[in-house]
C-alpha cells in the first residue's frame, strides 16, 4: 500500500471525519442480525428484539414457504447465471416473474434489473434528452435523484406533494418535447401517499407522461394490493412504474421497471444498468413469483398490515409522541434531534426493540427521527411491549412528559 504524503493526508481526513461523526452523536452503527429476517429476530449478541424497522411489510422476508420455492428455483435453475441478460443470462423464470409482475400491476411489460436502485438509474438516459423535461418532487428518492443526473433532460423540481408548484413548472417546461412528472408512490420516510390522482388530472390537461417509484407500495397499497395507482383509482393512467422485490415482495433484492412495450423494449435495448448488471439470481426470481401468486390469491397479509398499522399509530400517538400523520405502515416518530434519535434508538435497543435513528443528510436538517415500520408478521403482543419500551425510553430521557 503506498504511503506518500498524499496518501497519508488522504487517510488522516477520512479518519477525523469519522471520528468527528463519533463525537456528534452521528455515526451509524450496523446492527448485526444472526437469524432470518422477522417481526423478531435474534442479534449476533445472543438477543431477541422485536423488529420494527424492517421494509417487511408483509412479513414474507423469512417465511418458509418463499424459503422453499427459492430453494426449489435454485435446483431447477443452478445459483446464477454469469452473464447479463442479452448475452446468455435469461432463464425462464425471468421472463415468467416479468410477466406477472405486468399482469399484476396491470401494465403491458416488464423489465428486471438487480436493484430499484438500478431501475431508476437506468430509466431516464434511454427515453429522454436535451429536447425533454423531467418534472420530480422535492423529496424524491436518491435513486431518482441520480438517474436524472445521468440524463441529458432539463430538470425541474416541484415542492414535496405541492400540486400549485407542480403545475407552475409543467408551465415552465412548456416548451419541452416530452414532460414527464415523477414522484414517490409513497415517501418512505414520511409514510406521505402521493396525490396519484391530482398528479393525473394535471398530467391530462398539460399533456405530460406520468412515473411512479413503487418501492414502499407494491404489494400492500390499494385494494388488492397493486399499489398507489389502484389506492387513488388510476391504474392504466400511469406511464411508468418502478419498484422492488426487496421490500414487501419477499425482501430479497432486484428491481423492475414496468409500463407500455416500447418503453420496454427501449430498455432492454438501452438502459446501461440492464445492460452491463448480471441477471437477477434465479432463487429470487423464482421466490418472487411465489409472492405474487400467494398476493394475488388473497388480501390476508395487505389486511393484516393495515390493522397492525391502525393499531400502533393510535397508540404511539396516546403515549405522547410526536408522529407524522397518515395511514402508511411507516410510522416517524419524530424527535427532531439527531443525538437524540440516536440515542433514543440504542436504549430501545437495549429495552429490546430494533429501530434506527434517521437525521441529516437522509432527512432534511432539524428532523431527525426514528422511523418504525410495521408488519403483517407483528402479533398484538410484540406490538404492545415495543409500546411499553417506547413509554419507557420516552420517559427516561425526557421525550414525554407524563
Amino acid at each position: 500500500m503506498a504511503d506518500g504524503k498524499a496518501q497519508t493526508d488522504f487517510y488522516a481526513r477520512l479518519a477525523q471525519g469519522l471520528d468527528t461523526l463519533r463525537e456528534q452523536g452521528l455515526f451509524k452503527p450496523e446492527r448485526v442480525i444472526a437469524s432470518r429476517q422477522g417481526a423478531e429476530v435474534v442479534c449476533d449478541d445472543g438477543r431477541s428484539l422485536i423488529n420494527l424497522c424492517a421494509n417487511n411489510y408483509l412479513g414474507l422476508s423469512g417465511d418458509e414457504a418463499m424459503v422453499r420455492a427459492s430453494i426449489e428455483a435454485t435446483e431447477k435453475y443452478g445459483y446464477g447465471l454469469s452473464s447479463v441478460r442479452f448475452i446468455c443470462g435469461t432463464q425462464t423464470v425471468h421472463k415468467q416473474l416479468e410477466q406477472a409482475l405486468s399482469a399484476f400491476l396491470g401494465t403491458e411489460d416488464t423489465i428486471l434489473y438487480a436493484a430499484a436502485f438500478d431501475a431508476n438509474g437506468g430509466v431516464f438516459e434511454p427515453l429522454f434528452d436535451e429536447n425533454d423535461a423531467i418534472i420530480s418532487d422535492s423529496l424524491n428518492h436518491a435513486s431518482i435523484i441520480d438517474g436524472i443526473r445521468l440524463c441529458k433532460a432539463a430538470r425541474y423540481r416541484y415542492q414535496h406533494n405541492d400540486m400549485a408548484d407542480l403545475e407552475a413548472q409543467l408551465l415552465a417546461a412548456a416548451d419541452k418535447r416530452h414532460r414527464i412528472i415523477v414522484t414517490d408512490g409513497v415517501f418512505s420516510m414520511d409514510g406521505t401517499i402521493a396525490q396519484l390522482d391530482k398528479i393525473c388530472e394535471l398530467a391530462e390537461r398539460h399533456d405530460a407522461l406520468v412515473m411512479i417509484d413503487e418501492c414502499h407500495a407494491s404489494g400492500f397499497m390499494g385494494k388488492t394490493g397493486r399499489g398507489t395507482h389502484e389506492h387513488h383509482g388510476v391504474m392504466g393512467k400511469i406511464d411508468i412504474i418502478t419498484g422492488t422485490l426487496g421490500k414487501a415482495l419477499g425482501g430479497a433484492m432486484g428491481g423492475f421497471t414496468s409500463g407500455r412495450k416500447e418503453v420496454i423494449q427501449t430498455l432492454r435495448q438501452k438502459s446501461r444498468p440492464y445492460l452491463f448488471s448480471n441477471t437477477l439470481a434465479p432463487s429470487i426470481a423464482g421466490a418472487s413469483l411465489a409472492v405474487l401468486e400467494r398476493l394475488s390469491a388473497s388480501t390476508e397479509l395487505r389486511d393484516r398490515l393495515h390493522e397492525n398499522t391502525a393499531y400502533f399509530r393510535a397508540a404511539i400517538s396516546e403515549l405522547g409522541f410526536t408522529v407524522k400523520p397518515g395511514t402508511h405502515p411507516v410510522v416517524p416518530v419524530m424527535l427532531f434531534d439527531a443525538p437524540l434519535a440516536q440515542k433514543f434508538a440504542q436504549r430501545l435497543y437495549e429495552l429490546g426493540v430494533l429501530v434506527t435513528g434517521f437525521f441529516y443528510p437522509v432527512v432534511p436538517m432539524g428532523q431527525a427521527r426514528v422511523r418504525v415500520q410495521l408488519s403483517a408478521a407483528h402479533t398484538r403482543e410484540q406490538l404492545d411491549r415495543a409500546l411499553v419500551a417506547f413509554r419507557q425510553a420516552g420517559q427516561e430521557l425526557g421525550i414525554l412528559k407524563n
